[in-house]
């Protein structure tokens, strides 16, 4: 959407405490204001939201970064994976909210709801190839808000995305063990297409963001910022790889394919641990 169709948008919101009205009337938006991953400098989004309740009985609102169907993730969702803790304007109420990015088979789940919620979403996913993500916006409690303390969240978020793609891992790893059918090459493929998306948003944000910030922080661990940056780009190697590795799963050898994909995943699972062992303990002393 252009930056001036937000703006009329935005203007619109603020103005009428909610209410969009002209061109705009019968919309229901939510205003985003995300903190930049690279620049540090706050950026309002309007987005269309769901509302929904996790399986312990807690609100929250799904948003999606279908960006009309285009092949690039939007700004707003590299923002809040290296800066959770955003603000969402609804009618005439602001509140803070942890910005929650969903992964697997949650990710699918939820966009499942926002499809039967809003149809045109699905036709935003047919248009690309890139795999939408889903967010869900947790709102603060305002005594229970403390911005400066959101680094020790990072830390627990880290690892579980790295966890989550240990799992997308096994499961390439599984398929490659099991695959009989042409249903489970297209599943190995889709998983491909899951996990690479994923990892490439996932070092995008940290080297835009947060290996900046915590540079900055922590002058002494420049080496390993050093080394964490150019184990990224071995990744993205890594990564092309991958998906040449899985496009000629119909005529490679499945042994030589298991001896090539055991070597890329030893690859990435060290990079995977170098990473907890550097970051995680810098997120919690900067918390």
């Amino acid at each position: 959407m252009p930056l001036h169709f937000h703006t009329r948008i935005i203007d619109e919101f603020r103005t009428n405490a909610g209410k969009l009205g002209g061109p705009f009337e019968g919309w229901v938006l939510l205003l985003l204001t995300t903190t930049g991953a690279r620049s540090g400098n706050e950026h309002t989004t309007p987005l269309g939201f769901v509302e929904d309740r996790d399986e312990n009985g807690r609100d929250r609102l799904l948003v999606t970064g279908s960006a009309g169907g285009s092949d690039r993730h939007p700004d707003w969702y590299r923002n809040i994976l290296v800066n959770p803790t955003v603000t969402v304007e609804l009618g005439a109420d602001t509140w803070q909210a942890t910005a929650v990015a969903a992964t697997g088979a949650e990710r699918d789940e939820l966009f499942a709801k926002v499809v039967a919620a809003a149809p045109g979403y699905a036709d935003y996913q047919k248009a690309t190839d890139r795999i939408i993500p889903v967010v869900a916006l947790y709102r603060i409690p305002e005594d229970d808000y403390t911005p400066p303390n959101r680094l020790d969240a990072l830390a627990d978020e880290l690892i579980k995305i790295h966890d989550w793609l240990r799992s997308e891992l096994a499961a390439l790893s599984d398929g490659l063990d099991t695959r009989t059918a042409p249903g489970l090459t297209v599943e190995l493929r889709r998983h491909c297409l899951t996990f690479c998306s994923a990892m490439a948003v996932h070092h995008g944000g940290e080297d835009a963001g947060l290996f900046p910030y915590l540079a900055r922080a922590f002058p002494e661990k420049a080496d390993a910022f050093d080394r964490l940056k150019a184990e990224h780009a071995t990744v993205a190697r890594i990564l092309d790889q991958l998906q040449a590795l899985l496009a000629r799963l119909d005529e490679a050898e499945p042994g030589a394919l298991r001896v090539e994909f055991d070597r890329l995943r030893g690859e990435l699972e060290t990079h995977f641990a170098y990473e907890e062992e550097q970051v995680v303990p810098l997120l919690r002393a900067g918390s």
